[in-house]
């Protein structure tokens, strides 16, 4: 069983206890009707899908309730780092090197 650190609630819980909520930092347009169809397909249904570090949104539904993001490698599905909605995007490669040691 995976343990995810909510940045909340500042403890590592059971992945039972969260959901998945897509790729992260994700930028909606700020007036959708203007968006050509292909576009807004490409926003609605194109993500990146890496093999290795990835940014995700996740939601801790059995805790706090709260939208967090995290940095998970999608091979060993290793969570390296949460942090709250709305805090920059860390430095991915910053990350990789102190995972290798």
């Amino acid at each position: 069983m995976l343990l995810i650190r909510c940045p909340y609630c500042q403890t590592d819980r059971p992945e039972l206890e969260f959901r998945y909520g897509g790729e992260a930092h994700v930028s909606r347009a700020q007036d959708p009707s203007s968006v050509p169809d292909a576009a807004w397909a490409e926003f609605l249904y194109m993500r990146t899908n890496p093999k290795g570090f990835h940014v995700e949104r996740w939601r801790h539904t059995h805790g706090c309730g709260r939208f967090f993001n995290a940095v998970r490698h999608t091979v060993t599905d290793r969570f390296l780092a949460t942090y709250r909605a709305g805090e920059p995007k860390p430095d991915l490669e910053a990350l990789a090197r102190e995972a290798a040691r």
